[in-house]
C-alpha cells in the first residue's frame, strides 16, 4: 500500500512554460521579459502549496513515460509529494501549459492537457486497487479535484461510491472549463472554488460581485462555494449563510497560479481547524502574497 496521504490532488500535473514581461502588452506585442519552465498544473500547484503547510499530498494524474515525464515525476517527489499513485502512460506525451503575462495581467494561455483527458478513469486506479483505498474501504479524506478532467469523468466522480465519503474540493481550472462542474451542482456535492467569471459561466448569468455569485450558486444546488474576484471582495457561501472579506491590496507581479494558491491555503487552514473567518482570511493573504511575487509555489 502507498504511504498514507493527507490529501489527494486529482487533475493536471504538467510543465508550465510562462513568459513574463514588465511591459503592458496587447495582441502582437514583442517585448523583452523572462521565460520559465517549472512544474505546474492545477493539481500540482495545489499540492505544492499544501506541502508548504506541512501536508503530504498524493498525485492522481497522467504523466508520459518520456524524458519530460521522468523529470516531472522526479520534481514532484523532490517536493515531498507521493508519486507512485501517478498513472504513467507509454503512448501519451507529458502535458504542457504555456502562458504570456504582461504588466496588465494574463495576455493569453494554452493548456495542452490532452494526455490527462485521454487517460480518463485510469488515473483513479489507486482509489480501488488498495494503494490508497478500495471499493470496500473508500477514501474518507480531502480530495482536491480540478476541471481539466473530462465532463464524463467528472460526472462519474460526482456519482461514484469511491468518493461517497470524501471531502471534495473542486476548481474548474479555467473559465473555459467552468461548465464541466455542473455535475457537482446537480449532485449537491463538494466545495466549489471559483472566480467571478467562472461562477457566472456555471450559472449562465453575469454577477456584479462575489456575494451575488455565491448566492446564485447556492440557489443552483451548491452546498458550499468560495468565490473570488481579483482584488475585490471574496465570499464563502453555505446554505446557512454568507461570509465576505476584502483581500489585502498589493501590486500584482503575476497571476498564473493565484487561484490554486488561494484554494490550497484555504484547504490547509480548514483542515487545521481554523474558523471560517480565519480560513478565508488566511487564503486571501496567501493569494495576495503570491501575486505580489513575494513567494513562489
Amino acid at each position: 500500500m502507498t504511504a498514507a496521504p493527507d490529501i489527494l490532488c486529482i487533475g493536471s500535473v504538467l510543465w508550465d512554460v510562462i513568459g513574463r514581461s514588465a511591459s503592458a502588452m496587447r495582441q502582437g506585442s514583442d517585448v523583452p521579459g523572462r521565460i520559465t519552465r517549472v512544474p505546474g498544473g492545477v493539481a500540482m500547484n495545489i499540492a505544492m502549496t499544501l506541502v508548504r503547510f506541512g501536508m503530504t499530498p498524493a498525485l492522481l494524474t497522467a504523466i508520459g513515460r518520456d524524458a519530460e515525464g521522468d523529470e516531472l515525476v522526479a520534481a514532484c517527489a523532490a517536493r515531498g509529494m507521493i508519486t507512485d499513485t501517478i498513472y504513467r502512460s507509454d503512448d501519451l506525451p507529458t502535458d504542457i501549459y504555456m502562458a504570456v503575462e504582461g504588466a496588465n495581467g494574463l495576455i493569453a494561455a494554452i493548456a495542452d492537457a490532452h494526455s490527462l483527458e485521454a487517460a480518463g478513469p485510469k488515473i483513479l486506479g489507486p482509489l480501488s486497487d488498495g494503494r490508497v483505498a478500495s471499493a470496500d474501504s473508500p477514501f474518507d479524506g480531502i480530495v482536491a479535484l480540478d476541471g481539466n478532467l473530462t465532463l464524463d469523468l467528472l460526472t462519474e466522480i460526482a456519482r461514484s461510491s469511491l468518493f461517497a465519503q470524501a471531502d471534495l474540493r473542486i476548481a474548474p481550472a479555467s473559465p473555459g472549463k467552468a461548465e464541466r462542474l455542473t455535475p457537482f451542482l446537480s449532485g449537491q456535492r463538494g466545495t466549489l472554488y471559483l472566480n467571478l467569471e467562472e461562477a457566472g459561466l456555471l450559472c449562465n448569468r453575469t454577477f456584479t460581485g462575489s456575494r451575488a455569485a455565491a448566492e446564485g450558486l447556492l440557489s443552483r444546488g451548491a452546498t458550499r462555494v468560495l468565490v473570488t474576484d481579483g482584488g475585490a471582495d471574496a465570499t464563502e457561501g453555505r446554505q446557512d449563510g454568507l461570509l465576505t472579506q476584502t483581500p489585502p491590496q498589493v501590486l500584482v507581479a503575476r497571476v498564473t497560479g493565484a487561484g490554486d494558491t488561494f484554494m490550497a491555503s484555504h484547504i490547509a487552514a480548514d483542515a487545521g481547524g481554523a474558523s471560517p473567518e480565519d480560513a478565508l482570511a488566511s487564503a486571501l493573504q496567501a493569494a495576495a502574497t503570491y501575486v505580489s511575487g513575494e513567494t513562489s509555489l
